[in-house]
């Protein structure tokens, strides 16, 4: 079988445009900093995987640290559906997705996709009822497109689409997106030698009663 494509889906880490729910406990600026040591960290655990081929799917200009050896393909305009959908349609060899919010998530986590990859599809799912984690081995964006995006029944949506759609799917473990401070906290206590874990108690020391 041709080998895997690893795509991390991820925003360029701007202040007021990412990690908003983190603020006003945490600037700006500083809920910037903790995206980017997120993203970071997601990076390099894609980048021990034993992928065939790694692609950043980003929405921005400046590349983030940890992008080399990423084939960087744009995001296009729309929602996330057709976004996600779009990329399930440009790559045509196995493709697994994985978000840039669970800075927690190791190569283990990941390794039933590269163990079990006869399978036709391996879902993550997100505590908060959303995914962190999509793969098919043939991707088809038509299974995206028109979920449901952000809401407590998208990650039931998604799988329902493709066991609707005959395909034999896996589940990986569930994880914690962060959204919010109290999910970054258990985040960084979950793993607590990622640059996230730094970047969140770097925020604590410089903003009064920002984390607790």
């Amino acid at each position: 079988m041709t080998g895997i494509t690893v795509a991390v889906v991820a925003k360029e880490c701007l202040p007021g445009k990412v990690k908003t729910r983190l603020t006003p406990a945490l600037s700006p600026e500083g809920a910037a900093r903790v995206a980017a040591a997120s993203l970071a960290d997601t990076l390099a655990t894609v980048s021990a995987l034993p992928a065939a081929r790694r692609v950043l799917f980003y929405d921005g200009d400046l590349l983030p640290e940890g992008a080399a050896g990423f084939d960087v393909l744009h995001q296009p305009g729309g929602g996330l559906d057709e976004r996600l959908g779009f990329l399930f349609d440009t790559v045509q060899e196995p493709l697994l997705l994985v978000g840039m919010d669970t800075p927690q998530v190791s190569v283990d986590a990941l390794a039933p996709v590269f163990d079990g990859a006869e399978r036709d599809a391996w879902f993550g799912p997100a505590e908060d009822g959303g995914f962190w984690s999509l793969f098919m081995r043939r991707p088809d964006g038509d299974l995206i497109r028109g979920v449901p995006m952000s809401q407590d029944d998208t990650g039931a949506v998604q799988l329902g689409r493709l066991r609707s759609a005959g395909l034999d799917t896996g589940l990986l473990a569930e994880l914690l997106d962060v959204d919010t401070l109290p999910d970054a906290e258990r985040v960084a206590a979950l793993a607590p030698t990622t640059r996230f874990a730094a970047a969140l108690a770097d925020e604590s020391a410089t903003t009064p009663g920002g984390v607790r």
